[in-house]
């Protein structure tokens, strides 16, 4: 009998109470010995074969010397392991499950109409979206952002063995000019760069392509994993927040989708603006 719950949310909090503990220098033993979890138990938790109660995380943590901010939102997170897919509240404090995908995925396949991905956003490009977002932000938040993207951008450049990115951008990504045309000549120059990697594929969608699947879909990301016991995963986008789908049948659709849109695009080269 398959188990309830969301795969992705148990084996992403799984991962993330592993190095709490590695961090805190805690033994399974020890674990144990506190009476919060059999070494089985404990295995069970931090390889996401079982579903996790909130009270559960909270003790580990506890245990690790957690900040009280992070334990408050791993147990928010663990009640996402017994529901089907999950919901990412943009104003929630816990953004960590994206960016666990993304540092796991194998492969990632996006597709933005509106702006330029996260992964592929040049320093100033950040920085004018989060002024457009927020006018009031703080220097220091948008310090933080930046430095943010670069870790993730360095991740994906870097990583052994190497992710692979395959983004489509819609062409009014690229002709909207965002911080400038000073700023969108670099952001371009950027994704013409990172295009000569051989581990990502940058395509853009140009506006001959006409009506889309896309256009229905709005903004969205398929992560992919080598590793059988990881099923694929959807981060599709709304205004009010973000839904992680799992089912097989809602990813099949989102790389049906994909993979039409993708046939009409061209590379990044021959795009001119």
């Amino acid at each position: 009998m398959p188990l309830a719950g969301s795969t992705v949310v148990r084996r992403q909090l799984g991962r993330y109470l592993r190095r709490l503990r590695d961090g805190a220098g805690k033994t399974d033993a020890d674990v144990e010995e506190a009476g919060l979890a059999s070494k089985a138990k404990l295995w069970r938790i931090e390889t996401g074969k079982v579903t996790v109660k909130p009270g559960d995380v909270r003790g580990l943590c506890w245990l690790y010397g957690t900040d009280p901010r992070t334990i408050d939102a791993l147990a928010t997170l663990a009640t996402g392991t017994r529901g089907q897919g999950w919901w990412d509240d943009y104003g929630h404090r816990w953004s960590g499950l994206r960016l666990g995908l993304e540092e796991t995925a194998d492969e990632m396949r996006t597709y933005n109409a509106e702006l330029v991905h996260d992964l592929l956003q040049t320093p100033d490009y950040v920085r004018s979206l989060c002024r457009a977002a927020r006018p009031d932000t703080t220097d220091e938040c948008i310090r933080n952002q930046v430095k943010l993207r670069a870790e993730r951008q360095q991740r994906l450049l870097t990583r052994t063995p190497p992710q692979r990115l395959v983004a489509v951008l819609g062409a009014g990504v690229l002709t909207r000019p965002v911080g400038g045309p000073a700023v969108m000549a670099d952001q371009l120059a950027h994704l013409r760069d990172l295009n000569r990697r051989d581990n990502v594929d940058i395509r853009v969608l140009p506006w001959e392509a006409g009506a889309h699947p896309a256009m229905l879909a709005g903004p969205f990301m398929i992560f992919d994993f080598h590793h059988a016991a990881d099923p694929a995963v959807v981060h599709a986008e709304t205004h009010a927040g973000a839904r992680y789908l799992e089912k097989p049948d809602e990813v099949a659709e989102y790389r049906r989708v994909f993979d039409l849109i993708y046939r009409r695009t061209a590379p990044i080269e021959n795009f001119q603006p």
